[in-house]
């Protein structure tokens, strides 16, 4: 089956060293770039966290200290990884939770403005998880009745999931060929950001999604309060929360004008 696309979607997966979004760093990135063609264009890069990676992480993904030493640093990559995807919507297994907003935050510290006001995210896990409760072994195993070798690599769990997606297009008759629509049904609540601190309201107003102002409008309380903007941007919050909590304050302020 081909996709049916009308820009291009780059499949991509992480391995890190942990599952901190703020915290954590990424050691090996694989984007697979599908055309609207068809062209396939696959590319792998390890890298260098500039910290430790724990043994209890090694275990997963088999990624040591060793091999990335001499691997360039994610800054170094940046610009090379930006300039494939810029033009394409984006496609991963457990993306929206975790690669994208761990993505985000790395291109952040690189100096590189990321954001998704013009594209869109495929999430297959969270396809596969509303049509069927399963991993991505047991997804690849389910819809395409093979046994996923190197599990827990970057590049095979990339390919992994972009043959899951085809898979589950051909499966299930109301899934629309069409990224856009795929990115609605694999989107869970809707969030200004990745990480799931700003939430949209019925009215499609930005929300603060957790503590003490939950449910509140960010543009009030930043208003009432503004000893809590300062005290977002000096916590720890990804970088990416604070780029759109600066945005919708510099809005405010603007409106006023």
């Amino acid at each position: 089956m081909k996709l049916n696309l009308t820009k291009p979607i780059c499949f991509f997966d992480l391995e890190t060293t942990g599952i901190s979004i703020t915290a954590d760093r990424i050691v090996e990135i694989a984007i697979l770039k599908v055309h609207p063609n068809g062209k396939e264009e696959s590319t792998r890069w390890l890298v260098n966290p500039e910290m430790p990676i724990p043994k209890e992480v090694t275990a997963i993904h088999g990624i040591t200290d060793a091999d990335v030493a001499d691997a360039p640093i994610f800054k170094e990559l940046a610009k090379e990884i930006h300039a494939i995807i810029k033009d394409s919507d984006l496609g991963g297994f457990n993306s929206n939770r975790f690669d994208i907003p761990l993505l985000a935050e790395e291109m952040l510290r690189a100096d590189i403005d990321f954001d998704m006001k013009n594209r869109v995210s495929v999430d297959v896990q969270t396809i596969f998880h509303k049509m069927e409760q399963r991993t991505l072994g047991a997804a690849y195993k389910f819809y395409c009745n093979e046994t996923l070798e190197g599990a827990h690599t970057a590049e095979a769990d990339t390919k992994a999931t972009y043959q899951v997606l085809k898979a589950q297009i051909a499966k299930y008759d109301e899934l629309e060929n069409d990224t856009k629509f795929l990115a609605e049904f694999s989107s869970r609540k809707k969030f200004a950001d990745f990480a799931g601190f700003i939430s949209y309201n019925k009215q499609n107003e930005e929300c603060f999604a957790f503590g003490k102002h939950k449910g509140e409008l960010v543009t009030d309380v930043l208003d009432s309060e503004p000893g809590y903007f300062g005290w977002l941007l000096n916590a720890d919050f990804p970088l990416y929360t604070k780029k759109v909590l600066t945005a919708i304050k510099l809005r405010a302020f603007n409106n006023k004008i």
